[in-house]
């Protein structure tokens, strides 16, 4: 007997079982093999649709495909539960080895969970999904489906040769832990494998829809033909005639100095580099090279805000002369349910071309945002999670690593300490203001002295193009009074950029100014608007600012995130020492003026009650500013200030550095990273039941992932009818084969924006929004969307006082 595990939509052509479990199995073993994992990888992938070796299955799609009008229902045939309960029946407890047991609860989990997310070991409330499935679940063709597993896809003998070999390698993998570590390190390694399941398992089922070979990138040669090309670049800026200048100088020196760091073997390295310093290129510097020298598959990007995503990756393409293999991933675009249950595998819906078709981050050069990477780690859905394993076996970026927000920072530190120490990836962190992450419970394994750049004491005091101005002193001001000391300054500088710290409170001092009508051009700026829109006045704030003509711009703090602009003169409402930092690195950045001002200000309008980082950042900036003798001066900017700051502001917000889950009144960190000995919970169900729990690991991923959110706001990605956005919404029901949807989530996340969940329900009650796809991709109509402010909805003042960028 035949059985089917996909049949084509353009030609019918049946994918059997045993074709598709060993060529997924093939993918999973590449994707895990240099972190050490292939055959533990390409367990998960063998097993995973091993329920599909059954007549019910096989009647259940071919009446599917065959009679679509009378189709059983999505998912009544459970076919993901069997591999899992192939291997806790056969390995669970029954071995001599205890990895055995540890080996069938991570590759089982990463099984019966591939059309959902992974499953809780066990639940604070002291239950286990995990063992519902694999122990409990009564599968009437279970020993069919076993039979027909050891006759055609690999028989009894070879398989227990590779569950052997799977096993030595979790051996390998933890034997430099001490046991009570091994689940915070399981917890990484079982979502890496699931994330190798998912990926290889979509990517042979596109492939087959798309009859199509796999060919990997040769991401050797791209890497090679990279670095000759910035060398060539390089080369070209010594020998500009500016080259001699003292910022220039500097810029050589330690993007030199990246390059000799290149040489040293992966780790987490600190490049401190001064705001305006060159990081991009240097960083690129040392990532190409080191790429180079060990092999790296991958480099990545990852910066705090979609912002800069578009203006250092149109950089570094320009440079490498690659439109194709750089990819920009700012957004999701698309919604996904993560509770997919067993999906139909029959004839391909175009709901299911849009999931095979969400990009994998299967490119050499990546940029994408803070909010992305961490939910590759925590996030509750498989179109994240199926990126983790691509973050092996690369170098990876981050720029303004001081974003990481407060309650995800031990979380943070944890997967970076994982893609090190497993993954064998380098990291580098990247910032002229570094946060101090070692000082937290979770610390973060940096090495003392890794800083790529030598006597950063001493850059800092070359690179000052500016003088910190603290006017705060002097009481809080309103827009009004704002405007003026504006109007003021335009008689001496010619451009002026204003940071505020909520999207109302720049709203409202712009509709203020634009009223007054100075004359001088005008420019408001916040996430409202979509990353095309953004760039397009970008480009011509840019035009004014090097022509050395009068211009304003009024923006969030999405600004400080390394957007490459010049002010002379930046006012800034006072936040945490970060972005005043950041925000003094968008005045005189190039040095070519004399010593030019940055002046602090608290504005009376912004309510912060509600934004704790910011308002707990303001309140350590202003003490300290306080100790300060003078009303001005860059002392509040030096290294050691910095680490004070982060430490007090770290040890202010102790509480909530672990991800505090007030449902289940957990921190997030218990949920994911403690052992049986550790877990509150754990010690209840013995003095409950008198018993420990049936499985090694007692780790809750369902339950926390189902309250991770990176943002606290939930956000929504909706297309924006502003420019080529609206020929994106006009041919969005015209999209047919996979190829197709791929193409249009890269273009269409340019004209993306992403909306809070009380905008979402405001827009939705004017009747706004436009659902495609069975709701799969949300459009906001025209009338919502201006030149001005992007989305163009009017919410009550309190509410929107809560958005910041």
């Amino acid at each position: 007997m035949e059985f089917i595990a996909h049949i084509r939509e353009n030609d019918g052509s049946i994918q059997t079982v045993e074709d598709h479990l060993l060529e997924t199995k093939a993918l999973a073993e590449k994707f895990g093999k240099s972190s050490g994992m292939g055959h533990i990888c390409g367990l998960s992938a063998l097993l995973h649709d091993a329920g599909k070796l059954t007549e019910e299955f096989r009647d259940y799609i071919l009446k599917a495909v065959n009679d679509p009008e009378h189709a059983p229902k999505r998912g009544s045939v459970d076919h993901s539960t069997a591999g899992g309960k192939i291997l806790f029946n056969s390995y669970h407890s029954t071995q001599s080895d205890p990895f055995y047991t540890v080996l069938s609860e991570v590759v089982g989990n990463a099984i019966i969970s591939h059309h959902s997310y992974l499953h809780d070991f066990l639940t604070p409330d002291l239950d286990s999904p995990y063992l519902r499935r694999v122990k409990e679940k009564e599968l009437l063709q279970f020993k069919q489906t076993k039979d027909y597993f050891y006759r055609k896809v690999m028989d009894e003998n070879t398989f227990d040769h590779y569950v052997t070999a799977a096993k030595d390698e979790l051996k390998i993998l933890l034997k430099n832990y001490a046991p009570e570590d091994y689940p915070r390190h399981l917890h990484f390694i079982t979502k890496f494998v699931f994330s190798s399941l998912i990926d290889a398992d979509r990517t042979n089922t596109r492939l087959f829809e798309e009859n199509q070979e796999y060919e990997p990138i040769n991401s050797a040669e791209l890497m090679d033909n990279y670095y000759d090309k910035l060398m060539m670049k390089i080369k070209a800026f010594k020998e500009h005639p500016d080259a001699g200048n003292r910022i220039n100088k500097l810029r050589a020196s330690m993007s030199d100095q990246c390059e000799d760091c290149a040489e040293k073997p992966s780790d987490i390295y600190t490049l401190s580099i001064p705001t305006g310093g060159g990081k991009t290129l240097a960083s690129l510097r040392y990532a190409l090279k080191h790429a180079k020298k060990y092999g790296k598959k991958r480099i990545f990007y990852i910066v705090p805000f979609t912002t800069i995503i578009e203006q250092n990756a149109q950089e570094v393409r320009k440079i490498l002369q690659d439109d194709e293999h750089i990819l920009e991933h700012h957004s999701n675009v698309i919604e996904e349910d993560y509770e997919e249950n067993e999906r139909f595998d029959g004839m391909i819906s175009p709901e299911e071309k849009l999931r095979l078709a969400k990009d994998n981050w299967d490119s050499p050069i990546i940029f994408t945002t803070m909010v992305q990477f961490l939910n590759v780690f925590y996030e509750k859905k498989s179109r994240s999670v199926r990126r983790l394993h691509r973050l092996s076996d690369a170098v990876i970026i981050f720029d303004e690593v001081q974003k990481v927000p407060v309650k995800c920072v031990s979380l943070f530190n944890e997967a970076l300490n994982f893609l090190k120490s497993i993954c064998k990836s380098s990291i580098v962190l990247c910032t002229a203001t570094q946060p101090a992450l070692d000082f937290v419970d979770y610390k973060l394994d940096v090495p003392r002295n890794n800083d790529m750049i030598s006597d950063i004491n001493k850059v800092n005091l070359s690179f000052e193009r500016t003088k910190i101005i603290d006017r705060s002193r002097q009481g809080p001001v309103t827009n009004e009074e704002l405007q003026q000391f504006i109007s003021t300054k335009l008689e001496d500088e010619n451009s002026i950029l204003v940071i505020l710290n909520t999207k109302s409170a720049v709203r409202n001092l712009y509709v203020l100014l634009n009223e007054c009508d100075s004359g001088v051009p005008l420019y408001h700026l916040s996430t409202s608007m979509c990353a095309s829109h953004r760039k397009r006045l970008l480009a011509e704030i840019r035009k004014y600012l090097a022509n050395n003509e009068q211009v304003i711009c009024v923006t969030t703090q999405l600004i400080e995130a390394g957007v490459d602009v010049d002010f002379d003169c930046v006012i800034r409402s006072l936040a945490g020492l970060d972005s005043i930092a950041q925000a003094a690195g968008r005045c005189n950045r190039h040095g070519k003026k004399d010593i030019k001002k940055v002046y602090l200000i608290d504005h009376r309008d912004e309510k912060l009650s509600r934004l704790r980082e910011i308002q707990k950042g303001k309140e350590i900036s202003k003490k300290l500013l306080k100790e300060m003798k003078t009303e001005g001066g860059n002392e509040i900017l030096s290294p050691p200030a910095m680490t004070r700051y982060f430490q007090e502001f770290y040890t202010d917000l102790e509480s909530e550095l672990d991800y505090y889950v007030p449902r289940v009144e957990k921190n997030m960190t218990d949920l994911l990273f403690w052992d049986r000995t550790q877990s509150d919970w754990v010690k209840s169900l013995y003095s409950k039941y008198n018993h420990p729990p049936k499985t090694y690991l007692v780790t809750s991923y369902g339950t926390a992932a189902e309250h991770f959110s990176v943002i606290d706001n939930l956000t929504t990605s909706v297309l924006v009818p502003y420019e080529e956005g609206k020929e994106h919404i006009a041919d969005l029901n015209g999209y047919e084969t996979i190829e197709h949807f791929s193409q249009f989530m890269k273009q269409a996340q340019h004209f993306s924006i992403n909306i809070y969940s009380q905008q979402k329900q405001d827009l939705e009650k004017q009747g706004a929004l436009v659902s495609f796809l069975d709701g799969a991709v949300l459009a906001l109509k025209e009338g919502f969307y201006s030149d001005e402010f992007g989305l163009d909805i009017r919410e009550d003042g309190a509410g929107f006082d809560n958005y910041v960028f």
